[in-house]
């Protein structure tokens, strides 16, 4: 399994912040209702670190009205051995 991190944003009125709420809570799904928020703190957005196979399947997780502006990154943990494999993976990338 890979690990990925997903930002959710929405729009920074009270009304966009109960909408996005209520739309990962009523999913029923146990990632959606461990998200974290930054409404608070005048970041309006949701955040989630999930353990999934791929960000195809990190991408059906999100409610319908947020796909389009989530965004998936994959995560990577590195050694001081994986420097090679990190050098060439950027090589051939560019």
């Amino acid at each position: 399994m890979a690990r990925f991190f997903i930002e959710v944003p929405h729009e920074a009125e009270p009304g966009a912040c109960i909408r996005a709420v209520k739309a990962f809570l009523t999913t029923g799904s146990h990632f959606l209702t461990n998200a974290d928020w930054g409404c608070y703190d005048g970041d309006h957005k949701a955040w989630l670190v999930l353990d999934l196979d791929s960000k195809k399947e990190a991408l059906s997780v999100i409610p319908p009205g947020f796909k389009s502006q989530a965004k998936i990154v994959q995560l990577n943990k590195f050694t001081m051995e994986d420097l090679d494999t990190m050098r060439r993976h950027h090589q051939a990338q560019a």
